[in-house]
């Protein structure tokens, strides 16, 4: 008798406690409205005084000289490459490529960006961090697709029936003056339908953006986690002079 006292003072207790305990709540309803910001907006001096010595560092940083160029460098001189396009290319060849073959044991083949993705020139003269944010505003990683010769085929035919001068570095391709393919080299050798290569290329690109799906069939992906921006600051760091221009790369046969 006393052991089933027991039991029932336990039980009571325990339901006691839960009772006691906070009951679900629910959201009900949810109030607000917009808050234009704009000019006319009075300034704190307080938050100013606070945020003027990040604002002045900032500013040191991405305002200090990196590289000089040599030139205005822009992605619209050139039919079918371009000296900002072969620049950008060229940056994400150097910069991508140890990175990768220290991960994988495999070299970077060739790299393939989009014309869009160049957001303004590169002015003459001082070449600076804010030079990159500007010409690059996007937060898209370096990726590095492998693809077979199949892809490697669609992408060159993309390249081709593009009309705009999409950057390439590592190959060459070679058309005659109807648009028909005549060769492509990657890394000066022969491209061959029989192997896979490996195509450094930008995080956006990757998930098929600007009409490139060849990269969603890719065989295998890796991210390395490297700005593109951040690509260009490092190059622009040891390059000193910047003297891009329309070349080789993608030509077409008179």
């Amino acid at each position: 008798m006393i052991l089933k006292i027991k039991h029932f003072v336990i039980f009571i207790t325990i339901v006691g406690f839960a009772s006691c305990g906070d009951k679900p709540q629910s959201l009900a309803e949810v109030k607000g409205k917009q808050l234009p910001i704009s000019d006319s907006l009075m300034r704190s001096d307080s938050i100013e005084a606070f945020v003027a010595p990040y604002r002045r560092r900032v500013n040191e940083v991405l305002d200090s000289t990196l590289a000089y160029a040599a030139f205005t460098i822009t992605k619209e001189e050139g039919e079918l490459n371009t000296p900002a396009g072969n620049l950008m290319a060229d940056i994400i060849l150097e910069q991508a490529s140890p990175i990768f073959e220290s991960r994988s044991g495999k070299a970077v083949d060739f790299v393939v960006l989009n014309h869009g993705g160049i957001r303004s020139i590169i002015s003459q003269g001082a070449v600076t961090a804010r030079t990159a944010y500007e010409v690059m505003p996007f937060e898209n990683n370096i990726s590095v697709v492998e693809l077979n010769g199949q892809l490697v085929r669609r992408l060159i035919a993309h390249l081709i029936q593009s009309d705009r001068p999409h950057p390439i570095a590592g190959m060459q391709i070679v058309i005659d003056r109807n648009n028909r393919l005549e060769s492509v080299n990657i890394q000066g050798k022969p491209f061959d339908e029989n192997r896979n290569y490996f195509v450094a290329t930008s995080s956006y690109l990757v998930t098929g953006g600007d009409d490139m799906g060849f990269f969603k069939d890719g065989l295998s992906f890796e991210d390395t986690n490297y700005l593109i921006r951040n690509a260009m600051i490092d190059y622009f760091k040891k390059a000193d002079t910047l003297r891009p221009v329309v070349d080789d790369r993608f030509i077409k046969l008179n």
